[in-house]
């Protein structure tokens, strides 16, 4: 069993892209909860008020799995590079 990992002390956000026109925002945030540390890729939107606050849609794993999801990310890109729903000019 390795070492205990550090807990963080409060939600670090790591990247946020628009999602749609609305201004919608895909966030994704590195945080700690009930001794887990976790990463969170989430949908936000604004309420009536113009603050924006998180909603259902999103995935949360386990830091430790994070390798697995690039992966999965990365195998997404290519597929659908191949399929023609993405090209060259759209990568950052």
């Amino acid at each position: 069993m390795g070492a205990r990992k550090p807990e963080l002390a409060e939600p670090v956000v790591v990247n946020r892209f628009f999602s749609n026109r609305r201004k919608d925002v895909i966030t994704t945030t590195l945080q700690s909860y009930k001794g887990c540390n976790l990463i969170d890729l989430r949908k936000f939107v604004a309420n009536r008020e113009g603050i924006s606050v998180p909603t259902s849609k999103g995935i949360t794993v386990k830091v430790a799995r994070l390798h697995d999801l690039k992966k999965a990310i990365d195998a997404a890109v290519i597929k659908a590079t191949e399929l023609g729903l993405l090209d060259d000019s759209e990568a950052e």
